[in-house]
C-alpha cells in the first residue's frame, strides 16, 4: 500500500452487530458488503484512506462527516462507478465494478424525473430497459402508489408534484430497478426542513416494508442515525472511518418520540463529538 494512504489509516472501531471492522477474510464471498483498506486519491489529494467495514444483508448503514470527506466518493466505489487505488471490496459476493453496479441502485440527491413521462412511467424506465412491455410494467408498478402515497397521482407530470412526491417516485424508480442494494446519496437534501422530517419517517417505514441493504450518504446525522441501523462517521479529508455507532434506541412511536429519546439524543451527540 502507497505509504502516503497507509500512513493515515483509520484506527480500529468497535464493531456493531450489522456492521463490523474485521469480518471474514477478503477471498470469501460475503452477502452483503465489505470494505478492506479502501484508499482513493485524485492527483495529489487523497479522498479516502483505509476505510473498512462490513454490512450485513439486508441491513442500513448511514454514513456521516464533513463536506470534502470522501462519503460520496466511497459510494461512488461502492457503486462500480469507480475502482479504489487500494483494498478490496465485495458486494454481494461481486469484485468487479461492472458486476457491483450490476448489484446496486442509486437515488441522487436530485430526483432526475424525465419531465415528459407521469409521475407512473418515471419508474417503470427499469423494467423497460430489461425488455419488459410498458403495460405490464406500468401493472406491475401501480400497486406501489397506493403503498407510498401516490395514488390517483399516477398519470400527474414531475412539475405538478410536490417536492415530497417526487422524492417518493424517484425512490420508486430505485426501488424498480430490482436491485438488493440501494445507495442513498443525501435523497432528501434538496428538501425544505418540514417536508424532509416528513420524508425521513416515511421512508423508514418504507424500508420496513420493502428489505434492501442500504447505505445512505447525508450531511444530517439525525437523518442518518434515524434511518440507519448502525452509522459511520467520518473524518475530515482524507476521509476515514473515526466511529461506529449502534443505533439502539426504541424505534416505536412518531419521529418526534424517536429523536427526542435520551437514547438518539446521546447517539447525535456522540457522532458530533467524533466529527469535531
Amino acid at each position: 500500500m502507497p505509504a502516503e494512504l497507509s500512513s493515515e489509516r483509520a484506527p480500529q472501531a468497535r464493531p456493531a452487530p450489522s456492521v463490523s471492522a474485521a469480518g471474514p477474510s477478503a477471498a470469501e464471498p460475503t452477502r452483503g458488503i465489505r470494505l478492506v483498506g479502501i484508499g482513493k486519491r485524485f492527483g495529489n489529494v487523497v479522498a479516502l484512506n483505509g476505510i473498512d467495514f462490513e454490512i450485513q444483508r439486508h441491513s442500513r448503514i448511514g454514513i456521516v462527516g464533513p463536506s470534502g470527506g470522501g462519503k460520496s466518493t466511497l459510494l461512488h466505489i461502492v457503486a462500480g462507478l469507480m475502482e479504489p487505488d487500494v483494498g478490496q471490496i465485495d458486494v454481494e459476493g461481486s469484485t468487479k465494478a461492472k458486476d457491483r453496479l450490476a448489484r446496486c441502485a442509486m437515488m441522487p440527491q436530485r430526483d432526475l424525473l424525465l419531465p415528459w413521462r407521469t409521475a407512473l412511467d418515471n419508474p417503470i424506465i427499469a423494467l423497460e430497459n430489461r425488455g419488459m412491455p410498458r403495460p405490464a410494467a406500468r401493472a406491475q408498478t401501480r400497486p406501489y402508489f397506493e403503498r407510498f402515497g401516490l395514488a390517483k397521482f399516477e398519470n400527474v407530470r414531475p412539475a405538478q408534484l410536490s417536492g415530497g412526491m417526487r422524492q417518493r417516485v424517484s425512490f420508486l424508480r430505485t426501488l424498480m430497478a430490482e436491485k438488493d442494494v440501494l445507495l442513498l446519496d443525501e435523497p432528501f437534501g434538496a428538501l425544505d426542513s418540514i417536508t424532509r422530517s416528513q420524508m425521513q419517517e416515511w421512508l423508514l417505514r418504507a424500508l420496513g416494508e420493502v428489505p434492501r441493504t442500504v447505505l445512505l450518504v447525508t450531511h444530517d446525522v439525525e437523518e442518518a442515525l434515524l434511518l440507519s441501523k448502525t452509522v459511520a462517521v467520518m473524518s475530515p479529508r482524507p476521509g476515514r472511518v473515526v466511529r461506529m455507532l449502534e443505533t439502539n434506541f426504541p424505534t416505536t412511536g412518531s419521529r418526534r418520540e424517536i429523536v427526542t429519546s435520551r437514547e438518539f439524543v446521546d447517539l447525535k451527540e456522540q457522532a458530533l463529538e467524533a466529527i469535531g
